[in-house]
């Protein structure tokens, strides 16, 4: 899985009210809630992100309640994926469950700044910073969770299976 795009930058425990914020939660609409995602980090961030942008991320991203709604946001607004220092488990659970690709990778986060084109090879766990040059290394997807996020998510994977 190739993923390619503009990067935008965040800091550390960006939790999921910063990601889409509560008062947005009275609908489950992806379309809607992209319209919001990142509204409490970066009030710009949903009418200025392209598709296949990548977010990145301090430590612990997506700490704060176990809302779907989150990695949803981040998925419908466009971005391609997540690179994060690391993830709090329930967002890291829930992206692979909506089919949100992401990578822990704390030496990428420390070298990519906002703005950077950046290539990621979701089944090596190879990161390119195009702008720099810089190449890191994260734990690659496995197998299995790349299936998922290719078949759109956890629910979409199960009904192919079964058919």
């Amino acid at each position: 899985m190739q993923l390619e795009g503009k990067t935008w930058k965040f800091g550390d425990n960006i939790d999921t009210d910063q990601i889409i914020p509560a008062r947005y939660l009275n609908t489950s609409d992806p379309a809607e809630l992209a319209k919001h995602c990142m509204e409490d980090a970066d009030a710009g961030f949903a009418a200025a992100v392209s598709p296949g942008d990548i977010i990145v991320g301090g430590s612990n991203f997506g700490c704060g309640s176990s809302r779907e709604h989150a990695p949803i946001s981040i998925k419908s607004a466009g971005v391609s994926c997540v690179i994060a220092a690391s993830f709090a488990r329930i967002f890291y659970r829930n992206a692979f469950n909506i089919g949100l690709p992401i990578l822990e990778c704390a030496e990428a986060v420390e070298g990519i700044s906002q703005g950077d084109e950046v290539a990621v090879d979701a089944g090596t766990g190879t990161i390119k910073n195009l702008t720099r040059g810089k190449e890191y290394q994260a734990k690659p997807i496995p197998p299995f969770m790349q299936e998922v996020i290719a078949a759109g998510g956890l629910i979409e994977h199960v009904k192919r299976k079964l058919g």
